[in-house]
């Protein structure tokens, strides 16, 4: 399909650069089923959802991802930064560099100086491995497994998403504010956001209307937040992701299908998991290990009933799945009364919990 399909006009001061406060306080756009449109809000949840069905929430972990330094080659001393994107040995790590142009293989980068305030000892050291074509390296640091997290999480600041970070920084607030209250397995470079909006008394509330919760786990990369470059769908080529489900947790979503209740998917990261989990029946299997699964208009859902998402960017895989779950036109004309009825957008904003379109 076009790219430019899933294009649409954002007005730059709906895009949110703090969540709300409490997190539930948030609004939710119902979006069907059928062509209706609600104006909700996420602490409306129980009373949308049903007895039985069960919300399937990604509880992985945001690390300090974002390394700021120098990069030392003799007299020659240049500032860089690296975000973290996948652990490859105990002391290696793929990054994404920022200039890439800086860096050559062989140069040692010295994180965590060049005025940054959270300094360990004399910085963290490291040596550039390989490095791609795209801005891809391998870092080679002194350091290694435990010793290694621990410096990581002492000089790298959160990896807010661009959009954030190009109109603000990063603050002490951001190392709360950008983690659910249930994240537990660290390995995420980017939050999955739409359960930023869970508190522990919505949870309470919901258990009480007997909507249950499980966990899975899909550690987001760097690759949420890349531009669709291509022109057509068929070209774009998703990054991989490391996930897994339990076999305890897939017996449990199966056994909530088979009861008759529903599957509501909280995150795009959640729904990409279960729909790699799952066969062509439907039944969800246990799973480890990498997806790069890449839904599009036309895809046939196997795993979810319902999703709860945030507002996401034009033209983006995000914007494309969505549209494969609930149908473009009516996508479209959500997000058209979303942002004419001052919803907040992406990674801080509001959220929309969607019904399946019709196939088509």
């Amino acid at each position: 399909m076009r790219v430019d399909l899933f294009d649409f006009d954002l007005p730059e001061d709906r895009i949110a650069l703090r969540p709300a406060r409490p997190r539930d306080a948030a609004k939710l756009l119902v979006v069907g089923p059928g062509d209706g449109l609600a104006d909700r809000q996420v602490s409306d949840l129980p009373e949308l959802l049903r007895e039985g069905d069960v919300l399937v929430l990604n509880d992985t972990k945001v690390i300090p991802a974002e390394l700021r330094g120098e990069r030392l080659r003799q007299d020659s001393i240049a500032r860089v930064a690296a975000t973290l994107i996948k652990r490859v040995a105990e002391d290696r790590w793929q990054a994404l560099a920022r200039p890439a142009k800086r860096l050559a293989e062989g140069d040692r980068i010295r994180f965590g100086t060049a005025g940054d305030t959270a300094c360990l000892l004399s910085g963290l050291d490291a040596t550039v491995e390989e490095k791609g074509e795209a801005g891809e390296i391998v870092l080679r640091f002194e350091l290694s497994g435990p010793l290694l997290d621990e410096a990581i999480a002492g000089v790298g600041h959160i990896p807010l998403p661009p959009y954030i970070a190009g109109r603000r920084a990063e603050d002490a607030e951001d190392r709360r504010d950008y983690q659910t209250i249930y994240a537990r397995e660290e390995g995420a470079v980017a939050a999955p956001t739409a359960g930023l909006h869970f508190t522990d008394e919505l949870f309470a509330r919901l258990a009480a209307k007997g909507i249950n919760r499980d966990l899975v786990t899909l550690h987001v990369g760097a690759g949420t937040f890349l531009p669709v470059k291509a022109e057509d769908t068929d070209e774009h080529r998703m990054h991989a992701e490391w996930g897994t489900v339990s076999e305890e947790t897939a017996e449990g979503l199966n056994e909530v299908r088979r009861q008759g209740g529903r599957i509501v998917a909280v995150g795009t990261t959640s729904l990409r998991l279960l729909e790699s989990a799952a066969d062509a029946h439907g039944v969800i299997r246990p799973f480890a290990g990498e997806t790069s699964i890449f839904i599009t208009p036309g895809y046939r859902f196997r795993a979810i009933d319902l999703l709860m998402t945030n507002f996401h960017l034009p033209r983006s895989t995000l914007f494309m799945l969505v549209s494969a779950f609930a149908g473009r036109e009516r996508m479209l004309a959500a997000y058209r009364h979303a942002i004419a009825n001052d919803y907040r957008f992406y990674s801080y904003g509001d959220a929309s919990l969607l019904h399946p379109g019709e196939l088509p």
